[in-house]
């Protein structure tokens, strides 16, 4: 019961991130990337779905294509005449050799149809799977700026500038909301290779995993110095306005 991963658990999940982040930091930039994830994790449940179901269609076509390469080769079998004799034994071994040609074009066809599916299948989740490494770039750029010094800043509003955390609490926890939207991104990639084994798609989501735990840990040195500057006997920043 607990040794898989639930999609639409991992949507819920998201949608209640997005609202909690909206009603905290109405119209920022990091709310609609919340919109994205939830919009994507509604898609990583459909598509994980089709990478986990047979398809007979494309089993079928892979049938009929192996089935119609052993016919030909059957019947060019049939029809060659191999008469071995002393003055011919250098065109015998010129049509071994194109014989073994053949057999390896032969393989790579019948490969070809045996891994079209899987081929298939695995486009559309590394296609998925870029998406979703990009989502956690543009996570790493909305706090790239938001550094635990720029709390001791003064500056006046201007009226120019997003809603942005105005003290250490509210960066604190603006920074948590990435960490946990970096959580979710890995969670959403590691949906693609639940119930459908394949190696390279396995190495990329492994990759935005180890990118997702990255970025996370940078977010949450951030936090350990915002924690130090919250600490009893520091005195308190003021707030920034910029």
């Amino acid at each position: 019961m607990y040794r898989s991963l639930n999609a639409s658990l991992i949507v819920e999940t998201c949608r209640s991130t997005q609202a909690r982040i909206a009603e905290r930091f109405t119209d920022s930039g990091l709310s609609k990337i919340a919109g994205e994830i939830l919009t994507v994790s509604e898609q990583a449940a459909g598509l994980s779905a089709w990478l986990a179901k047979p398809h007979l269609s494309l089993r079928a076509l892979a049938g009929v294509g192996i089935i119609t390469i052993l016919i030909i080769v059957a019947s060019v079998a049939v029809h060659i005449k191999v008469q071995m004799t002393v003055g011919n034994i250098g065109e015998f071994l010129q049509g071994l050799d194109a014989a073994i040609n053949e057999v390896v074009f032969i393989g790579i066809a019948a490969y070809f149809f045996i891994s079209l599916e899987t081929r298939l299948k695995r486009q559309r989740a590394l296609k998925a799977i870029r998406e979703l490494r990009s989502l956690a770039h543009i996570i790493d750029m909305h706090q790239l700026t938001k550094d635990p010094e720029h709390m001791a800043e003064t500056s006046t509003d201007t009226g120019r500038f997003p809603k942005r955390p105005q003290n250490p609490v509210e960066l604190i926890r603006y920074l948590d909301h990435c960490s946990d939207l970096l959580a979710l991104i890995s969670k959403i990639s590691a949906l693609y290779v639940q119930e459908f084994d394949d190696p390279v798609t396995l190495v990329a989501v492994n990759e935005i995993e180890n990118l997702t735990n990255g970025l996370s840990r940078k977010i949450w040195q951030k936090i350990m110095i915002l924690d130090r500057i919250l600490a009893p006997g520091n005195p308190a920043p003021a707030p920034n306005r910029g």
